[in-house]
């Protein structure tokens, strides 16, 4: 029965714009998305067969989710935004919409991949081979966004369809982890610490 599969919903979202409007815009947009994902895809779920039919594209359903969020993040606290990066998982599925430089990493037998395209400057500009990797650890601009919540006007977001081999984990981060510690340590650590609590 498909209303059996497994289901999480993990939100991470990184507030910019000084620290207590900061986190009341990452608040709201996780608040909000997390909101319109239970509504819109879990509980239909939950539903009676006949329902199936009726079920929101999952796709469509996460990216008017993190709309929603950038515009109430942009009407209630239009001097701060935020990163957000949400993985909705579906049985051995992830979901995952993107914007910002929060980042979705696939971890299995000890490699490590980035699922996400950070929207910042520098990304852009290692991208274009204007900037190499190495010089982009230190960069000045490393911080500079192109995209994030709580803009006005459209918001694109990226929205991933990943499948999860036996054993893999997803992790999901902010700067705060990647600018800090090598991806090949991350990746050493979560598939050396049996709890994901302490791993973390």
């Amino acid at each position: 029965e498909e209303g059996f599969l497994p289901f999480g919903l993990f939100i991470v979202a990184d507030g910019m714009g000084g620290q207590e409007k900061g986190e009341r815009a990452s608040f709201l947009a996780t608040e909000v998305t997390a909101a319109r994902m239970v509504r819109e895809i879990y509980l239909p779920l939950l539903g009676s067969e006949e329902h199936v039919s009726a079920r929101r594209p999952i796709h469509e359903a996460l990216t008017e989710a993190v709309i929603a969020a950038n515009t109430v993040v942009h009407e209630t606290v239009p001097e701060a935004g935020t990163t957000l990066t949400a993985a909705m998982i579906l049985g051995n599925t992830a979901y995952i919409a993107h914007v910002g430089d929060t980042r979705a990493y696939l971890i299995k037998r000890g490699s490590i991949r980035q699922l996400t395209q950070d929207h910042s400057l520098l990304a852009r500009l290692v991208e274009l081979g204007q900037v190499s990797p190495e010089e982009a650890i230190n960069h000045p601009q490393r911080n500079v966004l192109y995209r994030a919540l709580g803009q006005a006007g459209g918001l694109e977001v990226d929205i991933y369809s990943q499948p999860l081999p036996p054993e893999s984990r997803l992790l999901l981060c902010s700067d705060g982890l990647w600018g800090v510690v090598p991806q090949n340590e991350i990746a050493t650590i979560v598939v050396t610490t049996p709890d994901p609590q302490e791993a973390c």
